[in-house]
């Protein structure tokens, strides 16, 4: 679905290598442009617009490569129409698309799987099979970067479309961190240079995580304007060794990168290792199709696109890139409706400590003069079936539409017979 640059030069190809993918049907929205990718790529049909496409009953998964702002859209769509689907990342703009993508995928029985090619190369598996061997011992800092050309014009120009360098290229970063660290994350530190439409072109992130360990990266498009230059670093330190690489992400052929360990004498010894690394976009297409076929788990599961997202929004939050927000997502998958100042992760207004306080250690910060939050939590408490919460909640609030509140909900309770005691007996 779409005839963007990296299907042309990138999952096209990789599709008529893969095994099990035939190449059926091509839509654009414009059909001149459809025909061209049609006889180029061998495509049996060629559609104007993506409804008649999925409209197609012999498509049965597709590829969206589409701007990031119409991922969500469009990928319901197809699942909806009961279309396994392979979403370009960042797959979504924030958690709360996300979330309802991945619901789509589940109430139509379909796959819906990230597409983050270079995390299906061979070159991934052996750094992840170095660390587990315990060769360099336990990972305790990794710094990567990405940093791409400037565009003269270029859809990463476009805030509405959801541009910039920490979605584009920021999230290949961050995907990186969390495949090589498992732990929670315990903070985030974030600085960005945004452009006068509010674009970022080059941050720099910090995030330190539960277990003492921590990761840095730089990510954005500075490499001069239109200029096809590119910059990837990775280094992953261990308390006995580390591994240095200057590999491309999504890179091809013999990688080599070096691996550095201290002998029995201290000394620090490097090794250079080497990987033959196919097509990782052959692999991802070759691995959605196990899914598919032979109900394997995608290698991009869904709790890790999530993961990867809850710290692309507290980065575009931090650096001031996300003004507005339609949902705010709490820690426990909850949603509840952004009112008031914008984004609830606003630093200015401390509106996700207000929130997170009150569901979390019972409603002790005052938030009674904020009533669109307070209704926005009894809102979502309500959605969760949490009545206790609800009660204790409008109690502490000690307002008489609260306890006004807290009546309403107690007799809807007790004509369904399942409130179980009396909360609020005074």
């Amino acid at each position: 679905m779409g005839t963007a640059g990296i299907a042309s030069w990138g999952t096209i190809p990789g599709m008529q290598k893969a095994k099990g993918c035939e190449l059926y049907a091509i839509a654009g929205r414009s059909h001149e442009k459809a025909e061209a990718y049609k006889e180029r790529f061998e495509f049996k049909k060629a559609y104007k617009g993506y409804d008649a496409l999925l409209a197609d009953p012999e498509v049965e998964a597709v590829y969206i490569p589409l701007p990031n702002d119409i991922h969500c859209e469009w990928g319901i769509k197809a699942l909806n129409a009961y279309k396994h689907v392979l979403c370009e990342k960042p797959i979504a703009m924030n958690e709360a698309e996300l979330r309802r993508m991945f619901a789509a995928a589940k109430d139509n029985g379909v796959i819906l799987m990230e597409a983050f090619a270079y995390l299906h190369s061979p070159y991934i598996y052996r750094l992840k099979e170095i660390i587990s061997s315990g060769e360099i011992d336990k990972i305790d800092f990794v710094d990567t970067a990405f940093l791409t050309q400037d565009y003269s014009e270029d859809i990463r120009l476009h805030k509405e479309q959801g541009g910039g360098g920490i979605y584009d290229v920021g999230c290949y970063c961050t995907s990186m961190i969390l495949s090589l660290i498992e732990s929670p994350v315990k903070y985030i530190k974030a600085d960005a240079e945004l452009d006068r439409t509010g674009v970022d072109h080059i941050a720099s992130v910090l995030i330190g995580f539960d277990d003492g360990s921590r990761a840095s990266f730089n990510a954005g498009m500075i490499l001069g304007t239109d200029s096809c230059d590119r910059y990837d670093r990775l280094f992953i330190h261990g308390s006995k060794g580390y591994i240095r690489s200057n590999v491309e992400y999504n890179g091809e052929g013999e990688i080599p990168f070096d691996v550095t360990v201290k002998d029995t004498h201290g000394e620090r010894v490097t090794q250079i290792e080497k990987v033959i690394v196919g097509s990782n976009y052959s692999m991802e297409i070759e691995q959605m199709n196990q899914c598919i076929i032979n109900k394997a788990f995608p290698h991009i599961s869904e709790e890790f696109s999530i993961n990867k997202m809850r710290i692309l929004e507290k980065i575009l939050d931090t650096v001031g890139y996300n003004d507005s927000k339609e949902q705010f997502v709490l820690p426990n998958g909850g949603m509840i409706p952004a009112v008031g100042y914008g984004s609830y992760l606003s630093t200015e207004k401390d509106g996700v400590k207000t929130i997170l306080d009150a569901l979390n250690v019972g409603g002790r910060r005052d938030t009674r003069n904020s009533h669109q939050i307070v209704i926005a939590i009894i809102f979502t408490l309500f959605q969760s079936g949490d009545l206790d919460g609800i009660y204790w909640f409008c109690y502490i609030q000690k307002t008489p539409e609260s306890f006004a509140f807290v009546l309403i909900i107690k007799r809807m309770v007790a004509i369904k017979n399942i409130l179980k005691y009396n909360f609020l007996s005074a």
